[in-house]
């Protein structure tokens, strides 16, 4: 009996690990940010006129293209994420997974999502290959060598809105480009604060993504997130002006807006890893709340 016991506890201890692999492999929260944005996006487009194969297909194609390229992602960084603390223990990385096992995964996942977006219309689906190729093969390899890095992680962080949109529109739309440019401005304080915090990680790792001054991170980084933040509040009047949503809607994104900037400014004036962790956090709730009031607002 405890024979047969222990080989029940050991299966079931390799299956969780297992799946736990894959799921570190595609970073399942970063992916299921991604699925988030892009649902919430075809929300807003659609008026909430929407059927659930619609979102299952979304769905779908948003987690196979980020997915996708998370585990590339990995497979590329190999040697880079065994040298830093918070990603050495990753499968690749680590040995548990073989870096041409990620490889078809990863494939097997793009073409995946692909197939899934372009059931809506051939521009969601080239969307979903551009912002995979993006972040994998220019993102990825440019974070050893610049700060330029941010900018195109940026726009390949900011697809998943694009995706939703022209999912429902078939076309590119005013909307699509203000949630974009949402998404895109959001990014900047929140990889700021990111690299702040783990700025020598990174640096002994051999990533120079974070601006440097006297071997330590830059104070602009600070200076570039109030800027961001301050987009953002931009966004939100412009988009109340140009009726793309109504007068609520844009002052809760405003009083959104002028909160994240509040944590830039303690960024910038203490820029200790305290005030780092607090503009992350906040970072981490301004996306989904944002979205929630341009839904609540089509209702």
């Amino acid at each position: 009996m405890s024979r047969s016991v222990a080989k029940h506890i050991t299966l079931k201890q390799v299956v969780a690990d297992t799946v736990g692999d894959y799921l570190m492999l595609i970073k399942m929260r970063l992916t299921s940010l991604v699925v988030f944005t892009a649902l919430a996006s075809y929300l807003i487009a659609s008026g909430l006129s929407f059927t659930g194969i619609d979102l299952l297909l979304l769905a779908i194609g948003g987690f196979g293209v980020a997915g996708a390229s998370n585990a590339l992602n990995q497979v590329l960084e190999k040697d880079y994420d065994i040298l830093m603390t918070r990603t050495k223990g990753r499968p690749i990385a680590s040995g548990r997974m073989t870096m041409s096992h990620g490889v078809m995964f990863a494939g097997f996942l793009c073409m995946l999502g692909i197939t899934a977006l372009a059931v809506f219309n051939v521009l969601t689906a080239f969307l979903g290959m551009l912002a995979f190729v993006t972040y994998a093969f220019i993102y990825t390899p440019l974070k050893r060598y610049s700060s330029a890095a941010v900018f195109v992680g940026a726009i390949a962080g900011a697809m998943p809105m694009l995706i939703g949109v022209v999912a429902f529109t078939g076309t590119m739309t005013w909307l699509a480009i203000a949630l974009f440019a949402i998404q895109f401005a959001w990014q900047y304080p929140h990889f700021w604060a990111i690299g702040f915090l783990g700025f020598e990680d990174y640096k002994n790792a051999g990533f120079n993504f974070v601006p440097t001054s006297e071997g330590q991170a830059d104070h602009g980084i600070a200076t570039s997130s109030i800027a961001y933040a301050a987009v953002l509040i931009a966004i939100g009047i412009v988009m109340g002006v140009q009726g793309l949503i109504g007068m609520i809607a844009t002052v809760l994104m405003v009083v959104l807006g002028l909160t994240y900037l509040w944590y830039a400014i303690k960024f910038y004036k203490e820029f200790d890893i305290a005030s780092a962790k607090k503009l992350m956090f906040s970072s981490l709730l301004y996306i989904p709340i944002v979205m929630l009031v341009l839904i609540i607002d089509k209702i």
